[in-house]
């Protein structure tokens, strides 16, 4: 089996060399080939992955077979992030495997469950950001404050609109893509679905 480890610290002040040796012991073992080894350090969910998407560009051209980390907290960036990743690596046929040995491959009863689990985590999560965010509207709405943007505003989805077709163009998944540009999947939906409207537009026209 082909596997891509990755080894994540959150800190400069932190190092990969226990995660790297582990992982490395483990697929010796195990008897995996190493294709490379992927280490970075990042911490919060807006921040980039930059090794992580390289690994994510092994697995969509099926160079690799699997994953390996030391625990699934070195993945995942969030509930939501780990299952959109989990899911783009099932459709293209390859596990994420965790130093303890098991297997999160989605296409697996064991791999279904989890993901289950982690959904309805993502969903209380996803429930606390809004009850969050509409208590602080309505805060600031009773200070008098004017809310939401101008019409036809869409400052990030038009600055990120060049990179969103380019990526479907390449055949990314809508999920990947909102996972690495950390826009919402209906965003990227919308972007594609506005330039379309405006290719036919043109088409029309000429």
């Amino acid at each position: 089996m082909r596997v891509a480890i990755y080894c994540r610290v959150s800190t400069h002040d932190q190092s990969c060399s226990r995660q790297e040796r582990d992982l490395i012991d483990y697929a010796h073992k195990a008897g995996y080939e190493v294709v490379g080894i992927w280490k970075e350090t990042v911490s919060g969910v807006k921040e980039k992955h930059l090794e992580r998407n390289q690994i994510m560009e092994l697995a969509r051209h099926r160079e690799i077979d699997a994953v390996l980390v030391t625990e699934l907290t070195r993945w995942g960036r969030s509930t939501l992030d780990l299952i959109h990743t989990l899911q783009d690596l099932s459709h293209w046929g390859v596990s994420l495997i965790a130093q303890t040995g098991t297997q999160f491959d989605l296409e697996t009863p064991q791999g279904k469950l989890i993901a289950s689990i982690m959904a309805s985590i993502a969903e209380f999560e996803r429930d606390l950001v809004r009850e969050r965010v509409r208590s602080g509207l309505a805060a600031a709405k009773a200070k008098g404050k004017r809310l939401g943007r101008k019409p036809g505003q869409r400052v990030k989805s038009d600055r990120l609109a060049p990179k969103v077709l380019k990526m479907v163009e390449l055949g990314y998944s809508y999920r990947y893509i909102a996972s690495h540009l950390h826009l919402s999947k209906t965003t990227v939906s919308d972007i594609v679905k506005r330039h379309r409207m405006c290719k036919e537009q043109k088409d029309s026209d000429s």
